[in-house]
């Protein structure tokens, strides 16, 4: 029997055809569900911004604006308390686990069938953590330190952290946080001193290194001569 239960979820991905889908599935599982679409990560954070009542985000991890993790971290450390499920193509364990270490309360497979994925949804919705029962979450790639130290920056500190990525200056960030360039300098300096690095550059590189499962300790991989910030 399907739950009446009167949820309010966004469907989050950049495919039309895949939204649909999935609307149409949770039509189906939660016929009173209010269920919204967003095809990049602004939309999402525009739709939270004014409805505080959102029961679940279902998540694409390479839709416009996510930059990979850093969009799922942004989302987790700026609304904490809705749960967030990754729906991706991506089905690599090791990227698996890292949404899970950043926060997110499962992860389905685009390729799973609509049984699979229904019985997924139910599963999060009733309190549980939901991911491929194949996927081993304890095994370790040696970069636990470098994920704890990365979720414990503020959301501004994490879209700082995004554009240093994208190759933005200081005024540049300003500019787009509308926020003075002596603030951004000092959500770098607590970025760096939050991942234990020493450069911007350092910080980005450590970023792009989660990002494609590459981490290794950087401490001298890495000697930069320019400013720390």
């Amino acid at each position: 029997m399907p739950d009446t239960t009167a949820f309010h979820f966004i469907i989050a991905d950049d495919h039309p055809l895949f939204r649909g889908a999935l609307k149409q599935t949770l039509e189906t599982q939660y016929p009173d569900a209010r269920i919204e679409e967003a095809g990049a990560l602004e939309d999402v954070t525009a739709k939270l911004e004014v409805k505080g009542d959102v029961d679940l985000v279902l998540l694409d991890l390479t839709m416009p604006g996510m930059r990979g993790f850093s969009g799922l971290m942004y989302l987790r450390a700026q609304y904490s308390s809705v749960p967030v499920v990754i729906v991706s193509a991506n089905e690599d364990a090791q990227a698996i686990r890292r949404c899970i270490e950043f926060g997110a309360s499962g992860f389905i497979p685009k390729s799973h069938g609509i049984e699979v994925i229904r019985e997924a949804i139910a599963s999060v919705m009733d309190g549980n953590m939901w991911t491929p029962p194949e996927v081993d979450l304890t095994a370790d790639d040696g970069s636990a330190d470098l994920v704890q130290r990365l979720s414990t920056l503020t959301p501004q500190q994490v879209r700082v952290l995004m554009m240093l990525s994208e190759g933005l200056l200081n005024k540049q960030i300003a500019y787009e946080l509308t926020v003075s360039e002596a603030t951004v300098k000092a959500h770098v300096s607590a970025i760096l001193q939050k991942l234990g690095v020493e450069s911007r550059t350092q910080a980005v590189i450590a970023a792009a290194k989660i990002e494609a499962g590459q981490w290794r300790q950087i401490g001298n991989a890495t000697n930069e001569s320019q400013p720390a910030v």
